[in-house]
């Protein structure tokens, strides 16, 4: 039996773009997800968010199954242009009334809500005026902020302002993968700092909106080893190790830009003004992890013939996205997180791994090797905690199987199916057993 703390978080993430659907209903504007992914050639085959899950018709029974999962906590993201069509300015008070009777509901069955308020569904208006690659971004977030604060902090004390910051600014603008679909490394760069800097200037508007918020972010974070001795692997992996964890890491803790990766970029970063590097280390609560898998950084520059033999290999269980499956890399990130950044609380909130799924003629879905992915990475949390790294949570990635970004629905990640024709929902084995574990432990 795992080994958890009197109140440790046990929950479920989703987000809002890949379960909601409902995607120009009731007032709601346009995201950049919509524009992109209606783009044609964009997202496999050709799918989008239109419908998704329905979980913006669904909600109610969407509830009922957290609650006979055991639940306890619910990380769910606002739809920017749901609440603010324009994304600044008016307020859509229907798309308000959709959150605010969604945290009612969960707090009625005792699961509490954790709010994200940006998973990468920017209003494409402000996308028109430059997006995360301008700085009138970060005024605009800000006022987002205020309202949807505003509208639910008096019951939603859990605030997390981004997810996956890296993912926004340089799969979306540099590698073009996400939407908006931009190849342009400055763009991704600028976005990178209006990002961070977007949460700093958001993290006292929720803390005036919210009595006692818990606040923080989350980050992508991927621990990088180095697949040989040779210097030249071991360059790659700091290298890499800087470009997706401590770019966004170092700023948070008022240790600014890694200069190293500052000059591999070659960018000046002139559009820092006096004051942002202060702003975006403003002090969290918590900072959040999302963890699916290691990196073995081998380098480019140098042929396998010159380089030293590798000593490091992937292992052979491999997840459909092509993912290895190592759960030791998040007891190392969750270590790094506190005895080199002292952040003073960490949640892991996302971790979950696809695999292909299948209803059998019982009408069941069993799914060992998920299951046993989460058991795996939850024993590494336990780990760390008996190592008195402050772990306080952990949200499994994802409720539902829902759209996956540009894999379209043929990605399957969710403890919970659905039939994608019927909205049916089957709650697979490895969610029966995470029920069975919260109920142990919380016994």
């Amino acid at each position: 039996m795992f080994q958890f703390p009197k109140g440790f978080v046990w929950g479920a993430a989703t987000a809002s773009y890949q379960i909601e659907g409902a995607w120009d209903e009731d007032g709601k504007g346009e995201s950049i997800w919509d524009r992109f992914s209606h783009t044609p050639g964009c997202v496999q085959d050709g799918d989008t968010g239109d419908i998704a899950c329905d979980h913006y018709h669904r909600w109610h029974d969407d509830v009922k199954l957290m609650k006979d999962l055991g639940l306890k906590a619910y990380r769910f993201s606002i739809a920017w242009t749901r609440v603010l069509p324009e994304g600044r300015g008016r307020v859509n008070q229907m798309g308000i009334d959709f959150y605010s009777q969604l945290v009612d509901a969960l707090l009625a069955e005792k699961i509490e809500p954790w709010v994200t308020l940006y998973h990468w569904d920017l209003p494409q208006v402000l996308q028109d005026e430059g997006g995360w690659a301008s700085r009138m971004i970060v005024d605009a977030f800000v006022e987002y902020t205020d309202v949807v604060t505003r509208a639910l902090g008096d019951r939603v004390k859990n605030w997390i302002t981004l997810n996956e910051p890296w993912v926004s600014a340089f799969v979306g603008y540099r590698d073009g993968r996400h939407a908006p679909g931009h190849t342009n490394l400055n763009e991704a760069i600028a976005g990178s700092h209006h990002l961070l800097l977007s949460h700093g200037r958001s993290v006292p508007v929720i803390r005036a909106n919210c009595a006692n918020a818990n606040v923080g972010i989350t980050l992508n974070l991927t621990p990088q080893e180095p697949a040989s001795p040779s210097m030249a692997d071991r360059k790659a992996a700091t290298w890499t190790d800087g470009y997706i964890n401590r770019f966004f890491l170092d700023p948070l803790v008022g240790r600014g830009y890694p200069q190293d990766i500052v000059n591999g970029h070659g960018n000046a970063m002139e559009f820092i003004q006096p004051g942002d590097m202060e702003v975006i280390a403003v002090p969290v609560d918590f900072v959040g992890v999302n963890y699916y898998t290691r990196n073995i950084a081998r380098a480019e520059n140098v042929s396998e013939a010159e380089n030293e033999p590798r000593t490091v290999i992937r292992g052979d269980e491999i997840t459909e996205m092509d993912w290895e499956v190592y759960p030791k890399g998040l007891y190392n990130i969750l270590g790094r997180l506190y005895f080199d950044y002292a952040f003073p609380a960490i949640y892991i909130t996302e971790n979950g791994a696809a695999f292909p799924d299948e209803v059998d003629a019982d009408g069941q879905v069993d799914d060992p090797a998920r299951l046993s992915y989460i058991k795996r990475h939850l024993e590494m949390v336990s780990q760390a905690i008996h190592a008195d790294v402050p772990v306080k949570g952990y949200f499994v990635w994802s409720l539902f199987d829902n759209f996956e970004w540009g894999f379209g629905f043929s990605k399957r990640f969710g403890i919970v199916h659905v039939d994608y024709k019927t909205q049916k929902r089957t709650v697979k084995s490895s969610g029966r057993w995470y029920s069975r574990i919260i109920g142990e432990v919380m016994a």
